[in-house]
């Protein structure tokens, strides 16, 4: 083998290894590999285990990034151009509509892979403080949680880009409900627009948020949120195969061991170094080419959807923002819609006192929604072997009150897409007797 010859062998080595040495040596001289551990279990690589919805989430977002900056180059962040810039990038730039209508398709689908990702981390228990001594699952769900709720403000701060009717007026209800929070309502409003009023300054402000803070804030987030998988001992479906290993080999196992990666020292055992060496080998499978090869194709199969869905779901760009005629409805993003819902529900009359709807529905609500959800995992007492199997007998209750929210937060946001008209009035679909009016 000549030289040149050998040199590409040696690359292309560490992500086909031939044995499962070279595996092993793929995942600690490779830096993107070294997040891996050397062998993972055959459970966790299952399409049923995860649904790998935590890749998935992470290949929209990386489609996200990769048409966002080709917008960038296109787009005129001011209340002068930003209109005109998103007309041109529709209709006058070349593929310019299919790009943007990726764009938006990929921001959907992120929002809803990442809440069906914590709702099957939900509904697996795999957020149990369980696994490798020293691990701490609770900490990596509620990273899960923020990265949820950056997922949303993502969404929202680009809504308000096209500068159209649409995105004006969704983003003052949205900034309605933020200011409906008591003592620092009106200041939450005002450094969310910088002023008291859509303009200039939150235009600029949901663009520098929506390019940079944001996206900077998700990359951090999310490989620290890879990296306290591995740092936990792994998947939590990987505990089965700890507990196997021991109930086959009735063994106790080592004390808790030390593994080093390039994001730095990583406490306590995996089910690696706590299993027999012969169930090891049948149970588990050389990280390298697995997870690459796996990861690859989720991610061609997700930028061939986003893309496809792109060239026939146009993203919608309506009249130009003005402020001095208001949509009936003005309805919030499609992800808020449930809080808008809610909003109009617990507006209601007592005697002479009216329930503040907007507090109740669009702040209370999902702040005692947040909390439950990052204590959950202090509050769960079901036992260690319910940790990564779905639908275990001993979590039923706590499990159908989650799907109960989830369920009815679906079928709050159905009913403020499609059941709700002029004035907030109920209407059906099917009925286009229903005009939507502005208010002038």
């Amino acid at each position: 083998m000549s030289g040149r010859d050998g040199r590409i062998a040696r690359l292309f080595r560490t992500w086909l290894p031939r044995t499962p040495r070279e595996s092993s040596e793929a995942v600690v001289r490779n830096m993107w590999l070294h997040a891996f551990p050397a062998r993972i279990t055959k459970r966790s690589l299952s399409w049923l285990a995860t649904g790998w919805l935590g890749t998935i989430s992470l290949h929209l977002f990386l489609v996200l990034c990769l048409t966002g900056v080709v917008l960038m180059f296109l787009y005129v962040p001011s209340v002068e151009r930003a209109y005109s810039s998103v007309k041109d990038i529709e209709y006058v730039v070349s593929f310019g509509s299919w790009i943007r209508g990726t764009h938006r398709v990929s921001a959907h689908l992120m929002v809803i892979a990442v809440v069906l990702h914590l709702v099957r981390v939900f509904l697996t228990g795999a957020y149990k403080k369980q696994g490798a001594p020293g691990s701490n699952r609770p900490l990596n769900w509620c990273v899960g949680i923020v990265l949820l709720i950056l997922t949303m403000g993502l969404s929202f701060t680009g809504y308000l880009l096209p500068w159209d009717q649409l995105a004006y007026w969704a983003v003052t209800v949205g900034a309605q409900i933020a200011a409906s929070a008591p003592v620092i309502g009106e200041q939450i409003r005002e450094i969310l627009l910088g002023g008291t009023v859509v303009g200039q300054p939150t235009l600029l402000r949901f663009y520098v948020l929506h390019c940079f803070v944001l996206p900077l804030l998700t990359f951090f987030l999310v490989f620290w949120h890879m990296w306290r998988i591995r740092k936990d001992g792994g998947l939590a479906v990987a505990d089965r195969v700890a507990d196997d290993a021991r109930e086959q080999a009735a063994i106790t196992p080592p004390p808790a061991g030390k593994t080093y990666t390039l994001m730095g020292k990583t406490q306590g055992g995996t089910v690696q170094s706590s299993s027999p060496a012969g169930l090891l080998q049948e149970s588990t499978t050389p990280s390298v080419p697995a997870i690459p090869r796996r990861s690859t194709a989720i991610f061609l199969a997700v930028l061939a959807v986003c893309s496809l869905l792109g060239l026939f779901i146009h993203a919608p760009l309506e009249e130009p923002a003005n402020p001095a005629v208001t949509p009936n409805p003005a309805k919030a993003p499609w992800y808020f819609l449930w809080l808008q819902e809610l909003v109009s529900i617990l507006t209601f009359r007592v005697g002479n006192f009216i329930v503040d709807g907007a507090f109740v529905g669009g702040i209370l609500v999902p702040t005692i929604l947040i909390g439950l959800l990052a204590a959950w995992p202090f509050i769960d007492k079901s036992p260690a072997a319910a940790a990564g199997v779905w639908f275990h007998s001993s979590r039923k209750v706590q499990n159908r009150v989650f799907l109960a929210i989830i369920l009815a937060t679906v079928v709050l946001t159905i009913i403020g897409t499609f059941f709700r008209g002029p004035y907030w009035a109920w209407v059906w679909p099917w009925d286009s007797s229903h005009a939507h009016p502005t208010i002038t």
